[in-house]
Parts: structure tokens; sequence; C-alpha cells
């Protein structure tokens, strides 16, 4: 491909990336309910259309036609997510696209021809640079204009949502991590019984259920565990502010000086935070634990997704034994435990924003991969158990 064709590929990727990112600022704009961020969110939304018809027209302008921009259903699917994340966890998706846009345009930059082309690439890699840093600061927030305005951070006010992020990240692990234990099971026995249908049906459905209780298990436990770790710490926490208040608010003090405050603009915050209370526990289990509690999910929730999404993920290499049998069967096992192991990868860009094609594929390998050992393992020892 020469560098003309090369850099309209590039070209049309970049208005898609910049069209789709101003309808997600937008999205999230109408759901913001902090007056600043919406007025960020729309301004970032406003850059993006700028550079989107910017690109549109430089298309036309080289031949391309540009038809109307629609979302595909993983893009409005992905939007979904965000609209349901965190604060955090809606801005480093977010900044996923920006850094990848980052990239797109270094690459644009190099193989660009005209020098006005370069400087309008230029112009679009600063603003996306400056949409990353913003994101950084929402997610993180670390700098702020007025003493006020980083305390009301650090309150929780600016969240938007709950998080959604995680459970959907939950279910994608459970399916892959059943689909990967059945396929090895099912390769293994194939290779030791000359894929006997019968041996590979219990041992399938064996590690299924075995493997769906595991997932459930160990999910319910560690969120019940996160919680009781939480809900203890936070107990002793408030008997320390109980029994030495002024210990306690000096000590917050220090934290928001160690954050680049003035002694009296700290010792004025902890002050005013002081008069809440329960906001003065959380903050402090924060800043001095590294505690809280935000999205803590339900134990029994995340032990049912986590079971059900782990035997699904694991009854897909058994299926093909319940109506067939023997070499069709496990050639059959082979090809859907593949395409599944590849629609799962690709399934990640949901809430990581990665390319789905390389995802899918990094996916597909690892389970072959794990497919061919377990098998040439189930021939060597097939003699020991002839």
């Amino acid at each position: 491909m020469d560098r003309k064709k090369e850099f309209i590929k590039n070209l049309k990727k970049a208005w898609r990336d910049e069209m789709l990112s101003a309808r997600n600022y937008r999205a999230l704009a109408e759901h913001e309910q902090h007056l600043e961020k919406k007025a960020i969110l729309i301004r970032m939304a406003e850059a993006e259309d700028r550079h989107g018809d910017r690109w549109a027209v430089r298309l036309r302008e080289l031949g391309v036609k540009v038809g109307t921009f629609h979302d595909t259903p993983i893009e409005k699917l992905q939007r979904t997510v965000l609209l349901k994340s965190s604060s955090e966890d809606a801005s480093q998706m977010l900044e996923a696209g920006e850094s990848q846009a980052d990239a797109l345009y270094e690459k644009m930059i190099v193989a660009a021809e005209s020098e006005t082309d370069k400087q309008a690439l230029l112009e679009a890699q600063r603003e996306e640079n400056a949409h990353s840093k913003m994101l950084e600061e929402m997610s993180h927030p670390r700098i702020a204009q007025h003493p006020q305005s980083r305390l009301d951070r650090m309150l929780g006010r600016e969240r938007w949502h709950v998080t959604a992020g995680g459970w959907i990240g939950q279910v994608i692990y459970g399916v892959n991590d059943g689909l990967g234990a059945a396929f090895g099971v099912v390769s293994g026995v194939a290779g030791a019984t000359a894929a006997n249908g019968n041996f590979i049906l219990l041992s399938g459905l064996a590690v299924a259920v075995a493997s769906a209780l595991s997932m459930g298990s160990g999910a319910y436990l560690a969120s019940k565990t996160e919680r009781e770790v939480y809900e203890a710490e936070m107990e002793k926490e408030r008997r320390e502010i109980e029994e030495h208040p002024e210990e306690e608010q000096e000590e917050m003090e220090l934290f928001y000086q160690l954050k680049g405050f003035s002694p009296e603009e700290a010792k004025k915050m902890a002050a005013k935070l002081a008069e809440r209370p329960e906001q003065f526990l959380k903050t402090l289990a924060h800043e001095e634990l590294g505690l809280s509690e935000k999205s803590f999910p339900n134990q029994w929730k995340s032990a049912f997704s986590a079971s059900v999404s782990t035997a699904i993920g694991a009854i897909i290499p058994v299926l093909p034994f319940i109506f067939w049998s023997g070499m069709e069967a496990l050639v059959i096992s082979f090809i859907i435990s593949t395409v599944a192991h590849f629609a799962v990868g690709a399934s990640k860009v949901i809430v990581t924003g990665r390319s789905w094609l390389k995802s899918g594929t990094e996916m597909t390998l690892i389970g072959l991969g794990e497919a061919i050992v377990t098998y040439l393992i189930g021939m060597l020892i097939a003699p020991m158990i002839g």
C-alpha cells in the first residue's frame, strides 16, 4: 500500500474516531450533574466535532466519499457501559481512546506529504493530549483552582454513576475461565482416550460444575471479605476519631499539606470537613488507609454471575459430545471452542477499548495453545491408563 492510500485509510479511521468520541462526550454530558464537568465534556465534544469535520473536508478533497456517521453495535454497547460506569472507570475508558488517537495521529504525521496536513494533525494531536490530561484529572483529581473545589471532590460529589464496567469484566473473565478449563480437559481426555465420547462428556460436565461452583464461591467470599475488612477498619477509625479528635483533625491537615495546600488552607479544609463526621471518617480512611466503600458488589450477585458465566463458558466445549461422538464430536468441539475464544477475547473491547481483532486473536491463540498442550499430554499418558 502506497503512502497516499495508507494516509487516506488512517484519515477515515481518524474521522470515525473523532465522531464517535464527540457522541460519547455529549452522552456523558447529558447525564452529568456537576455543571463544571458538564461544561468540560461539552467543550471536548465540540473539539472532536471540529476534528471530524476537518477530516471529512480533507477526505472529500482527496476524492473520498464521506457518508453519515453511524455507530456500530459494539460502539453502542460501549457507550451504554460508559454511561453506567463510575467517573473513574468512564474516564479511564475514554483515556484509552484518546491514547489510541494520539498514536494514530503520530503515525499519520509521519505519512503526511503536505505541510498543511502535518500542521492540522499536530494541532489535533495537541488537543487530544489536552483531553487526556483533563480525563486524568477528572478520574484522579489532584489540582483545583479553589480549595473548596478540591474538598468537594474529596467528599465524593464528583461521582457520576454506579460502576458497571466491573461486573461486565467479571462476567467475561468467568466465561473465559470456564471455557479455558473445559477446553483443556476435553482436549486432554480426548488425547488420552482416543476421543472416547463418554469419558469426555463425563469429564467435561464434571469440570463445568466444579469450575462454576469454585468461581461462584470464590466471588462470594472475595466480595464478603472485602466488605468485612472495610467495615472493621472503618470502625477502628471511628473509635480513633471519637477518642482523639484533635489528633485526627491534625492528621487530615497534614494529608492536605502533602497534596500541596498551605498550612492555613489545610487547617481550614480539615476544620470544615470535621463538621461532617461521616464524611470526615470516609475521607480520613481513604487518605490514611486507601479504603473506599464505592463499588462494593453484592456478594450473592457476584456469586451468581460468576457461577453462571463460568458454567456457560465451560459447557461450550462439551456440547458436541451430547449429540455426536468420536472424532466428529472432537472436531466440532475444537471449532466452536476456537470461535468462542475469539468471541470472548473480542468482547473485552467493551471495557478495555482495545482492538477487538487483536484481543480476539490473542485469546484464540492462547486457547489453541492450551488445547494442543493438553491433547499431547493426554496422548503421552494414554499408555499408562491403557
